[in-house]
């Protein structure tokens, strides 16, 4: 997560850097997002919305809007990720090692996503955090 303050111009003008030492020293199936904090103060705003969701689709990075004081979109923030994560790990697994039948597979076995607000069918935890086993 590259995270700005969107009242503060110069924390999102050096997004650009931060992403370009991010993609030279981490793996290349990173998932990256691009936060734009401090919502609640949106009269004091110094990065309009539109400059940080064209940087952000120019760079192929997720995009939200998050307040960290009133807790919005923090959790969504982190879910989008967590989900993005276990979708390449996931078909990184299958890659892996072709040919495997893969509906008997262990390898895969404990790694279901609960999404808070989402009826999981299975009787999950649905207030829960991320993941279960």
């Amino acid at each position: 997560m590259l995270v700005y303050d969107l009242t503060k111009r110069q924390s999102f003008d050096h997004m650009a850097r931060w992403l370009e030492e991010l993609r030279g020293h981490a793996d290349k199936n990173i998932v990256i997002m691009l936060i734009a904090n401090k919502s609640d103060l949106g009269s004091l705003r110094a990065v309009p919305v539109e400059d940080a969701q064209e940087f952000a689709e120019r760079e192929n990075l997720f995009f939200m809007e998050t307040s960290a004081l009133q807790s919005t979109n923090v959790e969504s923030a982190f879910m989008t990720i967590l989900t993005e994560i276990y979708k390449i790990i996931s078909k990184n697994t299958l890659i892996a090692t072709p040919g495997a039948d893969y509906g008997k597979s262990q390898s895969l076995k404990g790694t279901r996503i609960i999404v808070p607000g989402q009826d999981s069918g299975s009787g999950g935890n649905s207030g829960g955090c991320c993941m279960s086993s």
